[in-house]
């Protein structure tokens, strides 16, 4: 909110009547049709579970870490998903460092919400010995960029990251059968989070006392909007999250109208994702065929000497 806030201040009247003016003419600065989304662009790191997203302006940087520890009481057989969010000044003078401002907030309960409340990650099989061990899987999302619409942009990041994150393979030893042993990559080859489904984000912005409506709305949109809802659906059109924000309350025809919209946008989406983590696994699989050569041509040359 506080965001939204401080961009409204950087504009003038006439900025703001004139974003509000093309809008009634289905009109936007940018020169995007009122259901149009912004070009998405997925990188990724070398290391498992790094991802960059950029939509239009706005850039989010996701990273992935996990960790053994013991597992929630009322919960002992299932690992831990955990999302934290890191607002820099340099993304928005209007972020603070420090203590998380409530943009921060509730852009980690969105995206937390769509993964949690859907099962998306399967965490029975972060378990390692129950009651004792179980993987925390950490999901950081750093603001890189604030061109509009974050939630969008680092539910993406999110999901890119869990997709090509790998955690290391674990075995239980000792004379009780109790001990945990943890091993490194180059004995065997880490494990890959099993995700049944990508809840995708989709976020609308009301205009106008709710009578206008776009997607993916830019940073200078945000700042004239009256209200915003995120639907969190996958590709399937299974509905995982609603969160409405600001404004008055909006109609059972609107909504149904952006749950149509969402699930659209959300199986192309889906479908990039999926491309673009197809694209890094392929590439890891060469980097690792380059680092560990087969044994082949050495014995051939031991052979031939």
């Amino acid at each position: 909110m506080e965001g939204r806030l401080a961009n409204s201040w950087r504009l003038t009247v006439n900025d703001k009547n004139f974003i509000k003016t093309a809008l009634l003419s289905e009109i936007r600065i940018d020169g995007r049709k009122p259901f149009e989304f912004r070009k998405i662009s997925i990188k990724f790191g070398r290391e498992d579970g790094s991802s960059e997203v950029q939509l239009g302006q706005t850039r989010v940087m996701g990273m992935v870490t996990a960790q053994l520890v013991q597992p929630y009481r009322d919960r002992p057989k299932e690992g831990i998903l955990s999302i934290f969010t890191e607002f820099s000044p340099m993304a928005d003078p209007s972020f603070e460092p420090g203590r998380p401002g409530e943009l921060a907030v509730e852009l980690g309960r969105i995206v937390d919400r769509g993964l949690r409340e859907s099962r998306a990650v399967d965490t029975e099989s972060l378990c390692i010995l129950a009651g004792k061990f179980v993987w925390a899987i950490r999901i950081d999302l750093h603001i890189l960029d604030n061109g509009g619409n974050l939630v969008d942009a680092a539910n993406i990041a999110a999901l890119a990251a869990l997709l090509t994150f790998r955690r290391p393979e674990c075995s239980l030893g000792g004379e009780d059968g109790q001990e945990v042993i943890v091993h490194p990559p180059e004995i065997r080859e880490p494990l890959p989070l099993t995700v049944h489904h990508l809840p995708i984000a989709i976020s609308f912005g009301f205009f106008s006392n709710e009578s206008i409506l776009v997607i993916d709305p830019t940073h200078n949109e945000e700042a004239v909007m009256g209200g915003r809802m995120t639907t969190t659906v996958n590709a399937n059109g299974d509905i995982c999250a609603i969160q409405k924000s600001g404004g008055e309350g909006v109609p059972r025809r609107v909504i149904m109208q952006c749950l149509q919209l969402a699930t659209s946008k959300a199986a192309s989406i889906t479908k990039q994702i999926k491309d673009a983590v197809e694209v890094f696994n392929t590439e890891r699989a060469l980097r690792k065929i380059k680092r560990h050569p087969t044994s082949t041509g050495d014995d051939v040359r031991e052979k031939q000497n």
